[in-house]
């Protein structure tokens, strides 16, 4: 339930830069570049993976032929399990369970391979809760759809709505993250806004009270990513500084407590975390060197520093410097090198490391050979990933 972004730099590492081209211009040849697929594994009960059936699979299997897909999102908790993705057409397309409407598609069929939501071309980002989504358009307008008890999709109620809704009529929303029943957005002037389930303070307004309509986080201007867990969040500020909020019981907050913290604290002192990722109870980060860093839930090795201890706040991982963008699904971590390599660690029980068996691992382990990882997103139990060959 991490921001969803798409990684620039990597598509091509190793295969397809800049040094290639140069070397099939002089030899008089110019092979066409490789050409990005999306891929699933894992948990499969419902069609989330896309593969039109329902065989869970614990290696990538390839969705489809299509060649167009950009961004993606993948629901995190308990009965997340579907996806969406944007395509470079603008296009959305969902599939996967869909018992509140979360597949946006006006009615509550599952379906186990993709299915456009409407006919716009429009659609810019998307991220995903437990079983709500929101995303933006190239308008700089905010919608939802899906579940909605907690007030999860901002439109001042709890109805749940099977197709797109807007959220007020503002136009100068940018950013999105998704928690278990919380949505986080940053707009376009830099101010962060919240609104969902607040029970443990995961909006970060201070309270514990649950908002139905969006309310502004402080008054800053200075917000740059945020990404959300299940119950915690957190963000960068423009100064390279990390902060974070919400639920901490086993230090996913990462303060160094397993206080409840319902305002944004700062994390550590360093001024240049990079890429952010929250997930069931524990969070991950890099930093600008390239170094990998997780803290609060370990019971499945899921920080990936090689033990099951749980810590509740930021410990590097390994002292490797070219990790770029972390993931987290369940209680499994992932991440994107620069080299474009994908490398996975901690919960295994369905696949979803993508090794091909089910073993648990506490360290780091590479999946398959490819460099050309560019992004995923990854639900409880299940992954979805784009990469090129």
């Amino acid at each position: 339930m991490a921001t969803q972004t798409i990684v620039s730099g990597v598509q091509y590492s190793g295969i397809w830069n800049i040094s290639s081209q140069a070397n099939a211009k002089a030899a008089g040849t110019w092979p066409s570049p490789p050409v990005p697929y999306l891929y699933g594994w894992g948990y499969n009960a419902q069609g989330q993976l896309g593969l039109g059936n329902t065989t869970s699979y614990s290696s990538p299997k390839q969705i489809g032929l299509l060649t167009n897909w950009s961004k993606i999102a993948v629901g995190g908790g308990s009965n997340g399990n579907f996806v969406a993705s944007i395509k470079t057409d603008g296009t959305l397309w969902s599939w996967g369970a869909n018992g509140d409407g979360q597949l946006g598609l006006g009615n509550i069929t599952s379906y186990s391979s993709p299915k456009q939501i409407g006919s716009l071309t429009s659609w810019l980002y998307i991220a995903i809760g437990e079983v709500h989504c929101v995303a933006t358009k190239t308008d700089g307008t905010v919608w939802t759809w899906g579940y909605n008890f907690y007030g999860n999709l901002g439109l001042g109620n709890t109805t749940k709505y099977s197709s797109p809704k807007q959220v007020g009529s503002l136009t100068d929303w940018s950013k999105v993250a998704a928690g278990n029943n919380s949505c986080m957005v940053i707009k376009t002037d830099g101010t962060l806004w919240g609104w969902g389930r607040n029970h443990v303070g995961q909006l970060g307004d201070g309270t514990v009270i649950n908002r139905s309509s969006p309310v502004q986080i402080g008054a800053l201007t200075t917000w740059l990513s945020v990404a959300c867990g299940w119950y915690h969040t957190l963000a960068t500020k423009t100064d390279g500084t990390l902060w974070a909020w919400g639920k901490n019981e086993k230090g996913d907050v990462g303060d160094g407590t397993t206080d409840v913290r319902s305002s944004p604290v700062q994390i550590g002192a360093l001024t240049t975390w990079l890429n952010i990722c929250g997930s069931q109870y524990y969070s991950l980060a890099t930093s600008s060197s390239g170094s990998l860093y997780a803290w609060g839930q370990n019971s499945a090795g899921q920080l990936g520093i090689g033990n099951i201890t749980d810590y509740s706040s930021p410990k590097q991982v390994g002292s490797l410097t070219n990790w770029l963008q972390p993931f987290g699904n369940g209680n499994s971590g992932k991440c994107i090198k620069t080299d474009g390599t994908l490398w996975t660690w901690g919960q295994n029980a369905n696949g979803q490391l993508g090794l091909g068996n089910t073993t648990n691992y506490s360290s780091p382990k590479q999946i398959g050979s490819l460099t050309t990882w560019t992004t995923m997103g990854g639900g409880r139990s299940h992954v979805i990933g784009l990469a090129s060959v």
